[in-house]
């Protein structure tokens, strides 16, 4: 395959799990209500999956979605982004890829957390200019309400599930849905701010249950998370050549509302230039930018030809960017 192959966007999916639970309900058991959420986060209602509803359930459903938006059945690598595997080891994304009939494909899990999307692309983008896959499906999915505590106002009620795919293709430069210049970075330093303390080989096991769920310093996280955002936008429109002037969508991860109108601001972008779709689903994650381009692309927000840069801040500490101008794409 030609080294100037580059990862092009040829499908698109989502998939919801059907629960909705609205804000009067979490009020209901918490000491919160309805304007509380709303005024500090932007959410309404998030998605929750039923008992026994596991993250690869959803990884399948968005991926069978994306294979079929591209009108295609095969793909030759699953990379799929999640924080909440199914167990601990191994890794979900081949269990994801058997139930797609796609036996025998290199199969992995890329954990960034809410960034996770954002380093799954770049990951699919490289196998397809190494020369190593020509079709490349790439799942952000997260049970992300397995990791909250449900006695914790501050988190219960931000975050909610679902998944979201894309089949990355290989092609040319200058097609449309042609991903470009992408910006990654790390903070390991500051992974307390936000972080699931117990569970892994550290701290396998803790006496205290409140180790086994999420722990986030809000007002830190939210002040990272601006500046971060902002500043890897402007990484890839100066490695694209673009200005700022030039993005007609930014797509960014779908943490809080207050997060993506700071960083809007920081920017100097247009109200309408930055997409939300929060206010319905809440912060889904790793899954938060794909479910956010289909729901955008079904409403006619994206449009053919629009350069869209896509942006994410996660724990980790981690954020990234990307960008690319919107192929015709029908999103399942």
């Amino acid at each position: 395959m030609p080294s100037s192959q580059v990862a092009v966007l040829a499908g698109l999916g989502s998939w919801l799990p059907p629960r909705v639970v609205g804000n009067d309900e979490i009020a209901q058991r918490l000491d919160t209500s309805d304007e509380w959420i709303r005024t500090r986060t932007g959410i309404t209602e998030r998605r929750v999956v039923d008992p026994g509803t596991s993250t690869v359930d959803l990884a399948v459903e968005a991926g069978r979605r994306a294979l079929a938006s591209a009108g295609e059945s095969a793909a030759d690598a699953v990379v799929l982004a999640t924080s909440t595997a199914d167990q601990l080891c191994p890794a979900s994304a081949p269990q994801v890829a058997s139930e797609l009939g796609l036996n025998g494909v290199a199969a992995f899990d890329v954990n960034a957390v809410c960034s996770g999307f954002v380093y799954g692309l770049a990951t699919g983008a490289g196998l397809i200019a190494a020369g190593i896959a020509r079709r490349v499906l790439v799942i952000g999915a997260d049970v992300f309400t397995s990791l909250v505590d449900p006695e914790d106002r501050g988190t219960v009620p931000i975050f909610g599930d679902g998944a979201g795919a894309v089949l990355l293709r290989a092609g040319d430069a200058d097609e449309l849905g042609a991903l470009g210049a992408f910006d990654l970075h790390s903070e390991g330093e500051l992974a307390e701010l936000l972080w699931v303390e117990a569970g892994g080989a550290k701290n396998r096991r803790s006496d205290d249950p409140r180790d086994h769920y999420l722990v986030m310093q809000g007002q830190t996280v939210f002040r990272h998370a601006c500046a971060r955002m902002a500043e890897s936008a402007r990484a890839v429109l100066d490695a694209a050549g673009w200005q700022v002037g030039d993005i007609d969508r930014f797509i960014g991860h779908q943490a809080n509302i207050r997060i993506l109108q700071t960083c809007a601001k920081q920017l100097g972008l247009a109200e309408d230039v930055m997409y939300s779709n929060i206010e319905k689903v809440g912060n889904t994650s790793a899954a938060s930018i794909p479910i956010a381009l289909a729901d955008a692309a079904k409403d006619g927000t994206l449009q053919p030809g629009h350069r869209v840069v896509m942006g994410a801040f996660g724990a980790g500490l981690t954020w990234g960017s990307t960008l690319l101008r919107w192929p015709e794409v029908i999103p399942g």
